[in-house]
């Protein structure tokens, strides 16, 4: 039986990767477990460990690893916590094959030792580009500790070829995200009306901001105009969910915390919503802010409008739904009226997501099955190109 390891740190990967986990979950040849750390073990991200649990997936280890802090200095020292944690759970879990997405710390920690553990290192949505993010760096250098690559486009299968890594083990196989718009029994309107506490016909916005951690200063600007943005919108509630554990995520949380405290009747924080009620949210909100991925990836496939704030996202590819806006509050209020216009709401409708068509957790679980176990090796690819002087 082969024993495949998924690991995961935060509501924002583990929500992408349950199509997969599923999948792997009802493979009687596949012995799965799960490495749960980070965020998922933060109270002030709301535990989500227990989300984990309740869905049933057999969880092989749990690393805490996050310190108290949210500094630069503070993410380093949490990273070496993990890389410590890590070692020994792999050593006890001792899969055949490690599963990691994206491109946070915790995943690039936890690739680390596996590499020097001598394990197979399954990467997911390598090669796309998120300049204003420290993620950007560490994604590649994920690709680079890894052997067996997933992207969600033909284009970033490209980059990392171009990485060096051989072509015959990158497969484009399309987001995992798009994988649960396409098959999760959302909410209905009222259910999720009545799950937040708010009166029926409330118009809502979605609200997700993250710490852009390679434009500090641009970070807390578009946070201060989001939220005097949103301060002039008396016709809509505001849901916000909470920020990645991040150097800077926890000024941000205070800031967004002060905010809804303030204006109560026109504001909700929901820590984690999960991956259901998150998307329900994003299906019948009128518009979704901030600078999420998820706001590009699954919002466009769920036919609503995006306003896409600040660096975060820049190098990521945009469905015609997504309008991008400066920091500033009044350049935020006029993307947001725009996205709620009815051109706007037409040409929505008529946008799809570019990156892929939801069916990527069967692709990869088609792969992982077949795969030689074992660590191959390794040689750089090297690609040739024309240099023009």
């Amino acid at each position: 039986m082969r024993r495949i390891c998924v690991f995961t740190a935060s509501r924002a990967d583990y929500g992408p990767l349950l199509a997969l986990i599923e999948e792997l979950h009802r493979d009687q040849d596949i012995d799965l477990r799960l490495l749960v750390s980070g965020g998922h073990l933060v109270d002030g991200q709301g535990h989500t460990v227990e989300v984990i649990e309740r869905d049933g997936f057999p969880i092989g280890g749990r690393v805490d690893m996050v310190l108290c802090g949210d500094t630069p200095t503070a993410v380093a020292k949490s990273f070496g916590v993990g890389v410590l944690g890590y070692a020994d759970a792999l050593d006890r879990i001792g899969p055949d094959v490690l599963v990691v997405l994206g491109d946070r710390y915790e995943a690039l920690a936890v690739a680390t030792v596996a590499m020097l553990q001598g394990r197979l290192v399954a990467h997911i949505a390598g090669g796309q580009i998120t300049e204003g993010a420290l993620d950007d760096s560490l994604r590649h250098a994920i690709t680079k500790l890894s052997d067996l690559h997933f992207t969600a486009t033909p284009e970033f299968r490209r980059r990392v070829v171009q990485l060096g890594e051989a072509p015959e083990r990158v497969h484009c196989v399309g987001a995992l995200g798009l994988d649960s718009v396409r098959t999760l029994p959302l909410m209905s309107r009222g259910e999720l009306l009545d799950d937040l506490g708010l009166p029926d016909e409330t118009r809502l916005i979605a609200v997700t901001y993250h710490p852009a951690t390679a434009d500090p200063d641009g970070s807390d600007e578009g946070l201060n105009g989001l939220l005097d943005a949103l301060g002039e919108m008396k016709t809509h509630v505001a849901v916000f969910t909470g920020a990645n554990v991040d150097a800077g995520g926890g000024r941000i949380a205070r800031r967004i915390s002060r905010f809804v405290a303030d204006h109560a009747d026109r504001a909700v924080l929901v820590p984690s919503l999960g991956q259901r009620r998150y998307l329900s949210l994003l299906n019948h909100a009128d518009v979704v802010a901030g600078n999420s991925s998820s706001a590009l990836v699954e919002a466009p496939a769920l036919r609503t409008p995006t306003v896409n704030i600040g660096s975060r996202q820049d190098g990521r590819p945009r469905a015609p739904s997504v309008i991008d806006s400066g920091c500033g509050a009044d350049q935020i209020a006029e993307a947001l009226h725009r996205a709620m216009s009815e051109p706007h709401r037409e040409l929505t409708n008529r946008s799809t997501s570019p990156f892929g068509d939801g069916h990527a957790a069967q692709r990869i679980a088609g792969i992982l099955r077949a795969v030689p176990v074992g660590k191959p090796r390794k040689a750089f690819h090297d690609v040739q190109f024309e240099v023009r002087g």
